[in-house]
């Protein structure tokens, strides 16, 4: 990290790193279940690793978002690295991305299986996801077939309001540090798409882990 960045960083609340209560967690549960999400609850990151491993089809492309969870759990490598999967990024592991950007564009807009984490989640059974260019909110809404997310402990918060301001305060600016960091650029939360209903059957699993994991 150069002294620039440095001299950039942002505040973090600390608080909004902190897992909450079993009875957090199963409220929060029970509210994603009432309204269409498919619910799993693990112990560990470890845990979510092996069932995202066991749930995932070997058949259909996959698309992972770009995620701390997923890269601190290992599932991240675990589908583009191994093999296994028909992981959209692998198969565009070669590309010029920038001359093949509406290739790009709609290949990870519309994959089959789109693999990701939230920001928050709320008690009342809300996602809430904050992003600087939007790119995964295409197939989080409605452009991927199925969904799945991972979603630590410290990310369940009572409310909207909660919700959002766990985003200003702990989410952005810890995503701003890794954006400098990883990219030599700031971030910005430009669009936040809420997903309060799952309409399709089985289409979203929210794999909630009892344990704190990316931010």
């Amino acid at each position: 990290m150069t002294e620039s960045i440095t001299s950039e960083l942002l505040p973090v609340d600390e608080s909004f790193g902190v897992p909450v209560s079993a009875a957090s967690i199963d409220r929060a549960a029970d509210a994603l279940s009432a309204h269409g999400f498919t619910v799993r609850i693990v112990d560990t990151a470890a845990d979510a690793r092996r069932l995202v491993n066991e749930i995932l089809p070997t058949d259909k492309t996959v698309f992972t978002s770009t995620s701390e969870t997923l890269r601190l759990t290992g599932i991240t490598e675990d589908i583009d690295g191994s093999g296994r999967f028909m992981s959209v990024r692998a198969s565009q592991a070669d590309w010029d991305l920038r001359a093949r950007y509406d290739e790009v564009r709609r290949s990870r807009s519309a994959p089959d299986v789109v693999v990701g984490s939230v920001h928050a989640v709320t008690e009342d059974g809300r996602l809430v996801t904050a992003s600087a260019s939007g790119s995964q909110l295409a197939p989080y809404a409605s452009g991927a077939a199925s969904a799945v997310w991972v979603v630590g402990a410290q990310k369940i918060v009572p409310d909207l309001e909660t919700a959002l301001l766990r985003i200003d305060n702990y989410s952005y600016p810890k995503e701003d540090t890794r954006a400098q960091q990883a990219y030599g650029q700031r971030s910005v939360v430009a669009k936040i798409l809420i997903s309060s209903r799952e309409v399709v059957p089985g289409r979203a699993t929210v794999v909630l882990v009892r344990e704190a994991i990316g931010f």
